[in-house]
């Protein structure tokens, strides 16, 4: 395991940015979580992000391939090698700084996007398209679109579903019901969403971890890596960011418990599948998708598609500006040091 002791002053303040960025994260994408249970009135905004932030930090606790993806996927671990840790500060500056510009408007944009763009931007102007691994990063640009995309239509059908089963049902007696299975749903996608997203973060710390010399190519993230993770995007979670839960739980569309249960249960099983491929996907797009998805399902009008096109403006932006964010700091870094 590697000793904390042994880093540098920078190394270390690089992970304490790591553990601010996923901090962040979690008070950024905190509404993924809560929203559509908060939005159904099942529960309390407080108590719907206690719920988040315990099942947030279990879910991190399970790491799979998307780590993996962040710490060798986007940008050439050889490219930080060569730079070190000021590029990773750099990259997760470009991050913080478009999470804090977006939270800061309402807008549920993508931490993971926001990372992504981060390290390209700051491997991009060190050394130029030759610091990228282009099948990394091409899978990820993909998902942009594909993520949303599948979780609405997952939604849709979800809650086809739903409504061709409680068909015969009095529509106040399946409601009771599905705010018990709510509980459920949201659980399971607070979980799925701490299997994606704090990945990230224990990739960057890896990363940092290997520019000091301290890991292999090959070494499996430590256990002091996650449980730190965890604990940062748990607490993030839990103090929540409630300008972007009033967009998610109430702008896009009017929600009932049988449909929030069908938007979880639709974007979970989605991020599921993502992260057993590894692949740093976005739970906003997700969520955001399952849940314009859910509310086509009623009648297409139910879905308020302005406030659709301003989030999807803000998803094609994201990389862009976290990687010109990262990119302007890491070129003020070699210029002035």
């Amino acid at each position: 395991m590697a000793d904390l002791f042994g880093l540098t002053v920078l190394a270390i303040v690089a992970i304490l940015m790591t553990w601010s960025f996923d901090f962040v994260n979690g008070f950024h994408d905190s509404a993924n979580s809560i929203a559509t249970i908060v939005a159904t009135k099942v529960l309390t905004p407080v108590q719907a992000v206690g719920m988040a932030a315990f099942f947030n930090f279990i879910g991190v606790l399970l790491v799979g391939e998307v780590a993996k993806t962040i710490q060798k996927g986007i940008i050439y671990e050889s490219v930080v090698n060569d730079y070190g840790i000021p590029l990773v500060i750099a990259a997760l500056l470009g991050a913080i700084i478009w999470d804090l510009i977006t939270w800061w408007l309402g807008i549920p944009t993508s931490s993971s996007h926001a990372l992504v763009g981060g390290l390209l931007g700051a491997g991009g102007a060190a050394i130029g398209l030759a610091a990228i691994n282009w099948a990394g990063t091409l899978k990820t640009a993909a998902f942009i679109v594909i993520s949303p995309l599948v979780g609405f239509v997952i939604g849709f059908v979800v809650v086809a579903i739903v409504m061709r089963l409680a068909k015969n049902t009095k529509r106040t007696a399946a409601n009771k019901e599905f705010r018990r299975l709510q509980l459920v749903s949201s659980a399971f996608y607070s979980f799925t969403h701490g299997t994606n997203d704090a990945q990230k973060g224990m990739g960057i710390i890896m990363l940092i971890l290997f520019a000091e010399g301290l890991v292999g190519e090959q070494d499996a993230v430590f256990d002091w890596v996650k449980v730190s993770c965890s604990i940062a995007i748990a607490l993030g979670t839990f103090l929540g960011g409630w300008r972007i839960v009033k967009t998610m739980a109430a702008r896009i569309t009017k929600l009932e418990p049988y449909q929030g249960f069908s938007a979880e249960t639709g974007a979970a099983t989605m991020l599921v599948g993502t992260a057993v491929l590894g692949i740093p996907v976005s739970t906003t797009h997700t969520i955001s998708g399952s849940i314009m998805g859910v509310g086509s399902a009623r009648r297409l009008s139910a879905v308020r598609w302005g406030i659709g096109k301003r989030i999807v403006l803000a998803w094609i932006l994201t990389i862009p500006a976290a990687a010109t964010i990262s990119g302007v700091i890491f070129l003020s870094y070699l210029t002035f040091f």
